[in-house]
């Protein structure tokens, strides 16, 4: 079986970027993709510079097209199952839901992050109507009736702190958390009304938000707004190559992409278990394949 220069796992922004940077290296790598890039449930992403509001799927296609280019790169859609490492890290088995098997000397993982909503009916709505990140949709709904729905006090301050800067139209729902005296009069100030009731579920229809309903039957109506998930890896890939994972959820790195583990290196969101722009996850795929580049043009000449 050949062996490859390097496996990447996961074919968002991170996972192509890296992937353009190795194949324009002339590296013999193949790139894993199951199509479950979180931004998939969107009609836009934003803020990509010279890609703002690109279809998340064209974006793919269009980065995937980009790596066509490159006789080396090669794109595999499949979902990676399980790596087994042989001795010191020299060599890894990547087995994947394809049914077949690929030998590499050297891993990137990318395979990001999802969100868990700690209110299920959220899913109904994200990505049309309910958003997380400001950033990538404070524009569009600038000046309009929102509401923020969190649970924890510092992401309920954090996320309407944000997003007053787009809206001064606010409604805080906290879902049962009482916050406390000085959120309160923060908020109030700045007259914002704050409904601490839990919320019994969503109303409204085709992934646009009508209206809140509360267990006591009372309703709120709002069309958009922005929510504050808890976010995972969906795959346990960093524990299985036994990378160091800090106490808050990030994979150690040495800050260009290399774990604790040999031949191991990471980008994108994958690395630190939170939410980050497109193009920032883009340039730590370019980090991170440079890195590979680097150790594997050191260690070959």
């Amino acid at each position: 079986m050949d062996v490859l220069d390097c496996i990447i796992i996961g074919g968002g922004p991170a996972g192509l970027s890296a992937s353009l940077v190795l194949g324009r290296a002339r590296r013999e790598i193949v790139l894993f993709d199951d199509k479950t890039n979180r931004n998939r449930v969107t009609d836009e992403a934003r803020g990509f510079l010279t890609r703002d509001r690109t279809n998340p799927q064209e974006f793919r296609e269009m980065g995937l097209q980009e790596l066509d280019n490159y006789p080396s790169v090669s794109y595999v859609n499949a979902t990676v199952t399980e790596i087994i490492k042989d001795t010191d890290n020299e060599r890894f088995t990547v087995k994947a839901s394809n049914k077949q098997e690929y030998v590499t000397e050297k891993i990137i993982l990318a395979t990001g992050i999802q969100e868990v909503f700690f209110i299920p009916s959220i899913r109904n709505y994200y990505g049309k109507s309910l958003f997380s990140c400001p950033y990538c949709d404070g524009w569009e709904q600038r000046d309009k009736p929102l509401v923020v729905i969190a649970e924890k006090e510092d992401h309920v301050m954090h996320l309407t702190k944000l997003i007053y800067n787009w809206s001064k139209d606010l409604v805080v729902l906290t879902n049962g958390l009482k916050l406390s005296k000085e959120a309160v009069s923060q908020l109030e100030r700045r007259k914002i009304k704050i409904i601490e009731e839990r919320i019994k579920t969503l109303i409204g229809n085709d992934g646009y938000l009508e209206k809140i309903e509360f267990e006591s039957g009372e309703t709120v109506k709002r069309s958009y707004g922005f929510v504050a998930p808890t976010y995972y890896r969906p795959n346990k890939l960093v524990e299985m190559l036994g990378c160091e994972i800090h106490e808050n959820g990030k994979v150690i790195t040495d800050g260009v992409g290399r774990t604790s583990e040999k031949n191991v290196y990471i980008a994108g969101e994958t690395e630190t278990a939170r939410p980050s722009s497109l193009m920032i996850s883009a340039a730590r795929g370019n980090k991170a394949a440079v890195s590979v580049n680097v150790d594997l043009t050191e260690e070959r000449f």
